[in-house]
């Protein structure tokens, strides 16, 4: 089941590059396994995937004890600052930075730790009131004071899109992502190496890579639904 759930994301992802141009190589599948079990993140594993996304920070850390060391751990959820020190130093990437302050703790950590984070900010682009992010003005300004904190890069940008029944409603809010994350790459900042557009998940992705995500988070199309009662 898993296999084959796996191929057809593949093909889908393979079919929304073809359709607007570009590299398969060129957007990276975050297999979303929060709530998923370990055996069943091992399954996925065995198939292939090395790059898991996942919301909480007491999960991440389980698995990460749990599963293989060469697996690129990513921070998709909610930060709350008070546990940004037992996640800096076994993630690959924190894709929910909405303020300085989580900013600034996750510099603190880093130091501590003794390694470098990389980050996106999260953008609400929708300003969705139940959703974290920042306004899509506040991003360049925050950009530029992170740019100061050494032990910090910021990748590029992360948005949760509206929950929709028909994709194509979500392509503007992707297309304004993408239109910000070229505004900050044409800044030049130094310290600031935008290189990375994480949008689109089950419900959505092949419109967000058709606008130009290089990073997908996939849960439920991959591990079927979640389970919340665990």
């Amino acid at each position: 089941m898993l296999k084959e759930q796996l191929e057809d994301v593949e093909k889908r992802i393979q079919a929304a590059c073809d359709r607007s141009g570009r590299r398969r190589e060129d957007v990276t599948l975050i297999a979303v396994s929060k709530t998923k079990p370990v055996s069943t993140l091992q399954e996925a594993y065995d198939l292939g995937i090395r790059v898991f996304g996942e919301n909480k920070v007491q999960e991440l850390t389980e698995k990460y004890e749990a599963l293989p060391k060469d697996i690129h751990w990513h921070m998709i959820g909610h930060l709350q600052t008070n546990k940004v020190k037992y996640i800096v130093d076994k993630v690959d990437l924190i894709h929910s930075v909405d303020s300085l302050r989580l900013a600034e703790t996750i510099e603190k950590e880093a130091e501590k730790h003794n390694c470098h984070a990389n980050i996106l900010l999260e953008v609400n682009v929708a300003e969705e009131e139940s959703k974290f992010g920042l306004k899509t003005n506040e991003v360049i300004p925050l950009v530029e004071k992170i740019a100061y904190l050494p032990h910090i890069t910021v990748r590029g940008l992360m948005t949760i899109a509206p929950f929709v029944d028909n994709p194509e409603k979500n392509r503007t809010i992707f297309a304004d992502l993408q239109k910000l994350y070229v505004d900050i790459k044409k800044k030049n900042i130094d310290n600031v190496n935008v290189s990375i557009l994480s949008m689109g998940m089950t419900n959505d992705f092949e419109v967000a890579i058709e606008e130009g995500a290089t990073m997908v988070r996939i849960g439920t199309a991959i591990f079927g639904a979640r389970n919340y009662n665990i």
